[in-house]
């Protein structure tokens, strides 16, 4: 079996015995230039520079919840 596919040598002429190569096969509905532009790039540095919220407001929001406990619990002994 002198044939790539493995094909009888006695059916060698046959018309329907006719493969394409490797690359032609994978070459197959793919665009010509299968590079894409990337849609989502990486890197680099958001627009602009996040802001969070200061420790005094977090120090702030615990103390309120503290304070509203103990009056809680002052109130309804």
């Amino acid at each position: 079996m002198t044939s790539p596919h493995e094909i009888d040598p006695r059916a060698l002429s046959d018309p329907r015995n006719v493969y394409p190569t490797d690359e032609q096969f994978y070459a197959h509905g793919r665009p010509t230039d299968p590079l894409l532009a990337e849609d989502r790039p990486r890197g680099g540095s958001p627009a602009a520079p996040l802001h969070h919220r200061g420790t005094w407001a977090t120090v702030a929001l615990v103390a309120g919840i503290i304070l509203l406990i103990l009056v809680g619990i002052a109130l309804f002994p």
